[in-house]
């Protein structure tokens, strides 16, 4: 059974990750890869605060987010200020150059990783506790971001994404709006990180590569980019297959490649044969960021 709530732990804290990359990729469309950028900062931060301090993980966890939240603020506003088709190169430089640093602070514990975290919450109310804890939370963020993006705020989104110039026309600002959508997404990246550390109580940077780019942006693209259950299809879908993956007792020279190759080829799938994903989007916002929203089939 402890496997079984391993496996829901980490689908709830991919859930998590996922709903909130649909919320810039999708809702904001914005092209931003640097999602595990932020989910490391939150692992990182939390998982020092709480060795180092001793602090609880109540408080450890909202502080990652905020941090994540803070950082993203930070990578963005450069380059939003000089084109928005800039941020992917600055989210690439970001993520790259964080894994390195990560790799040579001594406080992060190095190329070794952060290890020794203290376990928060298990020892109390075991790993079901946990499980169900972290599922009830992953809920709880999908409908936020749903009522986020389907609210007043959300349709600004839409109006933004869908014709910036046309926004900006009516006295907005598309820099500071495409500024909150990252931070929101980021800042829930991160709390999803302070979970992920406080749990398994050991991160290395090698986790927070490219590669988990790549999952995270296939679960989206799988499920259905602009959805709100279209990410959660994705992330129980692509954590089950890879433990499929794993009862083929193929050699770890073999295993981490070929799990490459089939979100890879995931992605490309269903770019060309299901663009929408397996939930497609029934419905597009629109309307002012007052008035009320309409649907258009």
């Amino acid at each position: 059974m402890e496997f079984i709530y391993l496996i829901i732990i980490v689908i709830g804290i991919y859930v998590i990750l996922a709903s909130s990359f649909n919320f810039v990729i999708g809702y904001g469309g914005l092209l931003s890869i640097a999602h595990p950028a932020f989910f490391a900062i939150g692992a990182y931060t939390a998982g020092i605060l709480a060795r180092d301090l001793g602090w609880s993980g109540w408080i450890t966890i909202p502080i990652g987010a905020m941090m994540a939240f803070c950082c993203s603020i930070v990578v963005s506003l450069p380059a939003l200020r000089i084109s928005g088709d800039y941020l992917i190169i600055a989210s690439i430089g970001f993520q790259l150059g964080l894994i390195e640093v990560l790799k040579n602070l001594k406080i992060t514990g190095g190329a070794g990783g952060l290890s020794n975290i203290p376990a928060f919450l298990v020892p109390q109310i075991g790993s079901a506790g946990y499980a169900a804890l972290v599922t009830v939370t992953a809920l709880l963020v999908v409908l936020l971001l749903r009522y986020v993006a389907h609210g007043p705020y959300g349709r600004a989104v839409t109006a933004m994404r869908d014709d910036e110039a046309a926004f900006a026309a009516l006295g907005r600002s598309p820099m500071w709006l495409k500024l909150w959508v990252l931070a929101l997404g980021s800042g829930i990246a991160g709390f999803a990180g302070g979970i992920y550390a406080l749990y398994f109580r050991y991160v290395t940077p090698e986790q927070f590569d490219v590669m988990q780019s790549n999952i995270i942006l296939t679960m989206v693209m799988v499920g259905g980019m602009r959805t709100t259950w279209g990410p959660v299809v994705g992330a129980v879908l692509l954590e089950i297959l890879p433990q499929a993956i794993t009862f083929l007792n193929l050699p770890p020279s073999v295993l981490g490649p070929l799990q490459g190759i089939i979100f890879t080829s995931l992605v490309l799938i269903f770019m060309f044969v299901r663009p929408g994903g397996l939930v497609s989007a029934g419905q597009h916002w629109h309307g002012s960021d007052y008035g009320p929203a309409r649907r258009v089939p």
